[in-house]
């Protein structure tokens, strides 16, 4: 009977090779390689895992089990007169869900480039099927206008109430303001789509 005793005592004339794809492979061999492989995706596994959580408020946790995070940015590019807006979508470990970059129109100020913002960025969460969110930006006047049930009479109180009505027709959701360090990866989006 043929097994891997067999083939280390030569029998069959094979001499310690397996034939994989035509080729015959030492059973080293092929043990070598499978632990260089396991070892190279540890490592890469490892360069695209989010650190771990800190306590403090400048660093990202995660939203509760079955939940997903939904953080947003927004920057202004004065020379091109133009907005940047980004989002990233992440589940309870960190992975990134989602993510989206894209230019915004001319604002006024901060404050409108964030509202604009939220407001995109919950329409592409929607649109990609998430309806479990917890919405975090760093701006804590937009982030206050959004949570507030007083009706907004600023300029932008038909932005609010859109991304209020985007929010109502979610199975749950939250908002909460976030510290821009925690908010780091949707800063650095927005800041590069300036070169979209």
């Amino acid at each position: 009977m043929w097994n891997c005793s067999c083939c280390k005592l030569g029998l069959f004339g094979i001499k310690g090779s397996l034939l994989h794809g035509g080729k015959l492979k030492d059973p080293g061999w092929l043990n070598k390689h499978a632990a260089e492989y396991l070892e190279e995706f540890k490592q890469a596994q490892e360069h695209l895992s989010v650190p771990p959580w800190q306590s403090n408020g400048n660093v990202w946790r995660p939203p509760p089990q079955s939940l997903f995070k939904l953080n947003f940015d927004a920057t202004i590019f004065k020379e091109s007169n133009s907005s940047g807006f980004s989002a990233i979508i992440q589940n309870e470990q960190g992975e990134v869900m989602a993510a989206l970059s894209t230019i915004g129109p001319t604002v006024t100020c901060s404050e409108e480039a964030e509202t604009m913002a939220c407001r995109k960025t919950l329409e592409f969460a929607v649109d990609a099927g998430f309806s479990k969110l917890v919405v975090e930006g760093d701006n804590a006047n937009v982030m206050r206008a959004v949570s507030s049930s007083t009706p907004n009479m600023s300029m932008l109180g038909n932005v609010i109430d859109d991304i209020q009505f985007l929010l109502c027709g979610l199975r749950r959701a939250s908002t909460s303001r976030i510290k821009r360090g925690g908010n780091r990866v949707a800063y650095v989006l927005a800041r590069h789509t300036n070169e979209l």
